[in-house]
């Protein structure tokens, strides 16, 4: 059994954690970025939706296989990195305040001024005619009703495996080579950021913070679920709650064959109505 004490085993596990991080990263740096570039150009929903479920698919096989198979063998480090992280002081003292009456009050509000800031954000949204988006994420969007089936499935697989893998078994594997847990959770939430490359720097930043932000709900909370039902939650608010409040994709059709892109709003220059990217031959056909 791997130990952090015994220097083979952390031999053993960094072997490990290099074999994975390599190949996720060749996937997503050959893969993901090509099929991502196919699928901007693709306006034919049946390309689309085929697209979506084999991406599904391979989430669930790549992602979801991968946590399965740490969890054979990080699964007696799982506990030990979790509270080895909640016992840092700071880290004790954030746990601590959160147990409180006042920590609840404060999460609760936190909670209120969310939903608040993101009714007023749908209000705006529609008013301007599309919302801004972190990184190239508009493709992703879903542009009619059956798309929108395939966009809540992904949200919801993710919020699984990816929690499991990101946030429960890679850190465990990583404490065994570090044997200090808070960079055991940080370097696992850098590997997560960097597999959304196919986004651009600001998707890949956007990320980090969102990583960051669900390895704090998990280690404060420590329950997967907390993070698992968090990340879902994100997931859903921007693949399927803003399309269908912004954008009514609900109301569109699984009978339009080419249902016209979603127009998100950019914090850059507008760009020329020549510059657009035109669908290619083949994406613009069943």
């Amino acid at each position: 059994m791997l130990s952090p004490d015994d220097p083979v085993s952390r031999v053993v596990a960094l072997a490990i954690a290099l074999g994975l991080v390599s190949v996720l990263v060749w996937r997503a740096a050959r893969k993901d970025r090509r099929e991502y570039a196919r699928f901007r150009r693709y306006r034919s929903t049946v390309r689309r939706q085929r697209l979506l479920r084999r991406w599904l698919v391979e989430s669930i096989v790549v992602f979801g296989g991968s946590a399965a198979l740490l969890a054979l063998v990080v699964h007696p480090f799982t506990q030990p990195v979790l509270d080895a992280a909640r016992s840092v002081p700071w880290v004790a003292a954030v746990v601590g305040w959160l147990s409180s009456p006042a920590g609840m009050l404060g999460l609760a509000l936190g909670v209120a001024a969310l939903v608040a800031l993101t009714l007023v954000g749908v209000r705006s949204a529609r008013r301007e005619g599309g919302v801004v988006m972190i990184g190239d994420i508009a493709a992703l969007l879903p542009r009619n009703r059956p798309e929108l089936g395939w966009a809540a499935g992904l949200a919801v697989n993710a919020g699984v495996v990816e929690e499991l893998l990101f946030r429960l078994c890679l850190p465990a594997l990583l404490f065994v080579v570090t044997g200090e847990p808070l960079s055991a959770f940080g370097l696992a939430a850098l590997l997560f950021a960097a597999l959304h490359a196919y986004q651009g720097p600001a998707g890949v930043a956007g990320t980090l913070v969102v990583g960051l932000l669900l390895t704090a709900a998990y280690v404060l909370s420590g329950s997967i679920v907390v993070a698992i039902a968090l990340h879902a939650a994100l997931d859903l608010r921007t693949l399927v709650v803003v399309p269908m409040a912004v954008y009514e994709v609900h109301r569109v059709p699984g009978s339009r064959r080419f249902p016209p892109p979603l127009r998100g709003l950019s914090l850059r220059e507008p760009q020329a109505e020549g510059e657009a990217a035109a669908p290619d031959a083949a994406g613009s056909a069943t």
